[in-house]
């Protein structure tokens, strides 16, 4: 018995090209998974900051953001040690954020946390149609303004570059999972860096020129234009705006799934984690404050495609372009893990159907062979069309960003990691580790809660102004 078992075992090719899973086998690196996290984190977020900051004022606004930058990162080192369970080096995979939720809380959370997931990823890629097509329109506008002034009459519409920008996502929807989007992370994470850098640069400059603003320690001020009230609200939807400018957890685990196994995938992932972060923080220090200083209370609500600057239009104009591709990028990283949660269901409820099992290789040119499945293609199709569609109906930008912050920021980035970790390290009740974990989620929140009645009366406030499809 023993003979066949180890002929079999040495001279069969195919474990060498495999996981331990069984699945095909992960080449991630740390670096690759620093790139996905910058290209989900360092995206439309940091254009609101400079807003955030201005509604914080100098004391609460940098607080607040490096208060969400260590959160984040201590949350999603304990989720990175979840990724295998029950031992985080040579436990059994889990292959997304609810397969980790399954293996170490069960129950009703596992419901819990995909609802909130998946709220968030279709959140955020609805977001990322409508900051996209903010973008080229910005583009349209600045070359308008260069050559006819700064008060002519230039409203072009949104609708059409959102279209233009669903066409895009139709194709590179068609990628079949997220182990193939390397390469557009890593090109949507240059772009970050390109535009976060030009508008730090446009803003240093305005500084330099010593343009007189106002800023004050505690931010815009009551007054005529400014109600009590509306300063609240406001206050409370640039903490949601923050709190979603570091959003990641949605898709750690499914970035953490890409790495290869050694070094341990915990290991890697708490590395890039950390590099990501501090990455983004640094962009978002830089960009909201100096973008404060340059603005002061009046900062606009984005401050690339909101006019804070006219000129140079040409660099304004790369900087835009610049947005649009890394939200090109950024879409696929949060819409992947959709793809991958209805289809494995579809095939798991349907094993037998051929229109959503079988792959069909199609000759492309100069990428040789593709595979294409049908039922990949119209449900991907379809829900790119339907992110555009609701996309066109609510394009309404702060407080959209503020309101996918604030409910995705408290159970997907604090609740879910914290509860594992207690469940997983069996803390004792009452003990003051778990006291603390507890003092920290309940704090987290309650500014979840706050966070999202702000961004609330502030859609609200939008939709009374705005006229659906009104074309100038």
């Amino acid at each position: 018995m023993d003979t066949p078992s180890t002929f079999h075992i040495t001279n069969d090719p195919t474990p060498k090209h495999l996981d331990d899973d069984g699945r095909e086998k992960r080449t991630g690196t740390w670096l690759t998974a620093s790139a996905h996290i910058i290209t989900a984190v360092i995206g439309s977020g940091v254009l609101s900051l400079a807003w955030a900051i201005a509604q914080l004022g100098w004391v609460a606004g940098p607080a607040v953001l490096m208060t969400f930058s260590f959160i984040t990162y201590f949350t999603s080192i304990l989720l990175a040690d979840a990724y295998r369970a029950p031992d985080p080096v040579h436990g059994k995979r889990n292959y997304t954020y609810m397969d980790v939720v399954r293996a170490t809380l069960g129950g009703k959370k596992v419901h819990l946390c995909g609802i909130a997931q998946y709220v968030n990823l279709v959140g955020a890629t609805i977001g990322y149609t409508i900051t996209a097509s903010i973008s080229i329109v910005a583009v349209k506008k600045s070359n308008c303004f260069h050559y006819n002034g700064h008060d002519a009459h230039c409203q072009p519409s949104n609708y059409p570059y959102m279209a233009v920008f669903a066409v895009i996502q139709i194709v590179l929807s068609q990628i079949p999972n997220f182990h193939k989007l390397s390469w557009l992370s890593i090109l949507a994470a240059i772009m970050s860096y390109a535009y976060s850098l030009i508008g730090l640069g446009l803003s240093i400059a305005t500084v330099a020129r010593g343009v007189h603003t106002k800023t004050t320690l505690t931010g815009t001020e009551v007054g005529p234009n400014l109600s009590s009230s509306e300063k609240v609200w406001r206050t409370f939807q640039a903490i949601g705006d923050i709190a979603f400018s570091y959003v990641f957890s949605t898709v750690l685990i499914e970035i953490q799934d890409t790495l290869k196994s050694h070094p341990p995938e915990n290991k890697m992932m708490k590395r890039a984690s950390l590099v990501g972060v501090l990455t983004t923080t640094m962009f978002y220090m830089l960009c909201g404050c100096i973008g404060y200083a340059a603005f002061g209370n009046d900062a606009p609500g984005n401050f690339l495609t909101g006019f804070g600057f006219y000129e140079p239009f040409w660099l304004i104009d790369i900087a835009n372009v610049c947005i649009a591709v890394h939200l090109i990028g950024a879409y696929q990283v949060f819409c992947q893990p959709i793809f991958g949660f209805v289809e494995k269901k579809c095939k798991q409820r349907w094993p037998e159907s051929k229109f959503i099992t079988t792959e069909h290789a199609v000759n492309v040119p100069c990428c040789g062979e593709y595979p294409v499945n049908m039922f990949r293609l119209v449900w991907r199709t379809t829900y790119v069309a339907l992110t555009a569609l609701i996309a066109m109906i609510f394009p309404f930008f702060n407080s959209f960003l503020g309101l996918i912050g604030a409910v995705s920021f408290y159970p997907l980035t604090v609740y879910f990691p914290i509860e594992m970790y207690i469940a997983r390290a069996k803390i004792p009740r009452f003990s003051f580790t778990w006291v603390w974990l507890k003092i920290l989620t309940y704090t987290c929140l309650v500014v979840s809660l706050v966070a999202a009645v702000g961004s609330v009366q502030g859609l609200l406030t939008d939709l009374k102004k705005y006229q659906p499809f009104k074309t100038e």
